[in-house]
């Protein structure tokens, strides 16, 4: 992107080393929110230490941050539609990495714990702005390739970030783990400033709530978004589910060790980097959705694998990884052209449909992750296979059904309007 893209809209450029540092300031970003919360939980036992409270609050702070990124999607979306997607997540970079800093002023566990919702906060920015840049700056394989690589680069974050907390509160306070994420903040935010192009013609009207309400109502009343958006967490759910129980299925009831149980973690995720990486050689070469089929195959195999490992065999946890590795390879086949699909699925601002997605996302990993919790207390390891595998038939479902009409859509001639979006923009 040259210097004079930065500040008029820019429209749908191609994928070359140049282009990439724009997505690349911006999964520094992200890089740097997700990290906030895995290498801050290693510091937890000496924030609560210095604050003289129980161990207790150590999850409380995960819960604050989550909360945190709940917040503001609704707004920060729209209002990029409106002023905007640049000045909006320059705003929010610059804000993130002040709540960061702020924990040097924190001298109580409830202030501590009102900061961390704060800073979940910068959770906000980055689907329903930054990633709608992304969509809206390159043309449509460009977008899907860089959205897979920015996944690889944010599946970093859950691997290195409890590795990294640990070490730096072995030779260093709590508060300097904000310090080295405000640092890297510092540093996105300067790529941005460089190289973010603005995506939206910007417009000078108020933006009025009854606006926004009437903009998500009628986005929200669309069956084809809906369903398309509803992918996303159940295509996900089985992996967030691994994440959230696996401590418990590998350390508690397979009696693994700590070490073990980081171990193995490392297929699981090397599958879900690896379908990336494959999505962004075959995007080229296969029309947009074949992946998502294909994929279709390894996530359904592999969930069974899971399956029939915990019911019959006698040590279950290689099959189990196994299976949890194929399922997350086909996830990165999928992931990045279901998000593209969804985005593209309304003719709602863009900044709407992409805050809209994020905050049925994360209502989705919530409700799926009680529900797995649940199967897991009722039936054991059997339980959570079992729920890994429905979401997955569902998915399956959910796909098959809003798939082939993006895909028919991509193949027809460039003015072809489906029928439901004729009625809506007469």
């Amino acid at each position: 992107m040259n210097s004079a893209s930065l500040h008029s809209p820019s429209k749908h450029v191609s994928l070359s080393p140049a282009n990439l540092l724009f997505p690349l300031a911006l999964v520094l970003f992200e890089f740097a929110v997700y990290i906030a919360n895995d290498m801050v939980q290693p510091a937890m036992l000496q924030v609560t230490r210095e604050f003289m409270v129980n161990t207790s609050w150590v999850a409380t702070s995960m819960t604050a941050f989550l909360i945190g990124g709940a917040v503001l999607p609704w707004l920060t979306g729209p209002l990029s539609d409106r002023i905007g997607r640049r000045p909006v997540l320059l705003f929010g970079v610059a804000y993130f990495m002040l709540a960061c800093l702020a924990s040097y002023l924190v001298h109580s566990i409830e202030s501590f714990i009102a900061l961390r919702v704060l800073q979940g906060m910068g959770l906000c920015f980055i689907n329903a702005v930054g990633y709608a840049a992304v969509q809206e700056a390159f043309e449509e394989t460009a977008a899907v390739k860089v959205t897979a690589l920015m996944a690889n680069v944010a599946l970093i974050a859950p691997l290195v970030g409890p590795l990294a907390g640990a070490a730096l509160v072995e030779i260093a306070p709590w508060r300097s783990c904000f310090l080295v994420i405000a640092a890297m903040s510092f540093i996105a935010l300067l790529g941005l400033i460089w190289k973010m192009p603005e995506t939206v013609t910007p417009s000078h009207d108020k933006l009025p709530l009854s606006q926004m309400g009437r903009d998500y109502l009628r986005l929200f009343r669309q069956r084809r978004f809906l369903l398309s958006a509803l992918c996303i967490p159940l295509l996900a759910l089985p992996l967030m589910g691994w994440i959230a129980l696996s401590p418990v299925l590998l350390v508690q009831d397979l009696g693994m060790s700590t070490l073990q149980y980081g171990l193995m973690q490392l297929p699981v995720f090397g599958g879900l980097i690896a379908g990336n990486f494959a999505l962004v050689l075959l995007a080229d070469r296969w029309p947009l959705g074949r992946s998502v089929f294909v994929g279709m195959g390894p996530i359904i195999s592999g969930l069974l694998l899971m399956l029939g490992g915990v019911l019959f065999a006698r040590e279950p946890v290689w099959l189990m990884v196994a299976g949890m590795s194929l399922m997350s390879f086909g996830e990165g086949l999928s992931f990045g052209v279901l998000y593209r699909f969804a985005l593209m699925s309304s003719p709602v601002a863009k900044g709407t449909v992409s805050a809209s997605m994020s905050m049925l996302s994360m209502a989705g990993y919530a409700l799926g992750i009680e529900i797995f919790r649940l199967a897991y207390l009722l039936g054991g390891m059997a339980g959570f296979a079992a729920c890994s595998v429905f979401t997955a038939v569902l998915f399956v479902v959910l796909a098959r059904s809003t798939v082939p009409q993006a895909m028919a859509e991509r193949a027809a001639p460039a003015d072809y309007l489906p029928p439901e979006l004729q009625t809506q923009n007469s």
